[in-house]
């Protein structure tokens, strides 16, 4: 009997850094995804092979059901070896049987892109083994734990992370007009999530600047003029500017580009957002960046 699991991929619009510290985030989940299905079979371990969105497969590894390890020591072998265990450790039953497992995991986006390998396979893993999945990151990779919320939802959310296992989530719609005048730009370079929560770490984030960032996440709601939505990004990116000591991202590499840019997630990579018309975008072209998806393209539902 085949099972099949399948987790959105994510999109963080507002708080970035400071969602750790409880600050009202919007998050939006995406077209794309992840998919993991599991055969059981005759052949003792499991067997797990991942492919990208090319159905090329990047990963292939056997693990020993006994103590979960692969025969190959890789980085992304073990890392894979932690979440099960840490599932198995949340659900004593899970992958028990005598017989084995054929498991396979499909990528519809770019492993490049940062929309969440990680967190779209945290989901799928908890979903197959039936435990929490913000209590499998928090045992695996840490985190937020936006990014399993917006797998888990097919509409924008509002996510509050609090010192519990199941966080504030909220389904929100945006009722924004000027949805034809968003594009998300890639940045041709993955960033990795992990580093960039260890430096904030050293940051000095305020109750008033935690505040401020839930207010421009509320106030994101009520937009009903490009101009206004484009003031609260603007006003979003400079106050996370300051708590991270980080310059942003349009200061520097698009200082001249007359509209508004917006990180999205960890500064320095994966996509930011952009405001403009589909002439502004060869802007972005000509400067060698050619990832670029409409606010239709890529976002589930509003």
């Amino acid at each position: 009997m085949k099972q099949t699991f399948y987790s959105n991929g994510k999109l963080l619009i507002t708080g970035e850094y400071v969602v750790l510290d409880g600050a009202t985030a919007l998050a939006l989940p995406t077209k794309y995804g992840q998919t993991l299905s599991v055969e059981k079979n005759n052949t003792p371990g499991l067997f797990w092979k991942s492919f990208d969105k090319d159905k090329n497969c990047w990963f292939e590894s056997y693990f020993e059901l006994s103590n979960l390890k692969s025969e190959k020591e890789t980085k992304e072998s073990a890392t894979l070896s932690d979440i099960l265990k840490a599932a198995r450790n949340l659900n004593k039953n899970f992958l028990t049987s005598k017989n084995g497992y054929a498991v396979t995991t499909y990528l519809d986006f770019d492993r490049n892109w940062g929309l969440g390998t990680s967190s779209t396979l945290i989901n799928n893993i908890a979903q197959w083994a039936n435990v929490n999945a913000f209590e499998l990151l928090e045992k695996s990779f840490g985190g937020s734990g936006y990014d399993i919320a917006a797998a888990q939802h097919s509409t924008p959310i509002f996510y509050i992370r609090n010192k519990t296992l199941q966080p504030e989530v909220r389904n929100v719609h945006l009722n924004w007009d000027f949805k034809d005048a968003l594009f998300f730009v890639h940045l041709n370079q993955k960033q990795n999530s992990k580093e960039g929560i260890a430096a904030y770490k050293n940051a000095l984030v305020s109750k008033k600047q935690l505040q401020q960032i839930t207010d421009l996440s509320n106030k994101l709601l009520m937009c009903y003029t490009l101009q206004d939505f484009e003031a609260l990004l603007n006003a979003h990116e400079a106050l996370i500017s300051i708590i991270i000591k980080q310059p942003t991202v349009k200061s520097r590499l698009f200082n001249d580009y007359p509209n508004t840019i917006k990180s999205l997630g960890a500064w320095g990579g994966d996509f930011i957002l952009v405001t403009g018309n589909k002439n502004d975008l060869e802007y972005f072209k000509a400067k060698g960046y050619n990832t670029i998806l409409s606010f239709e393209e890529m976002i589930l539902k509003t």
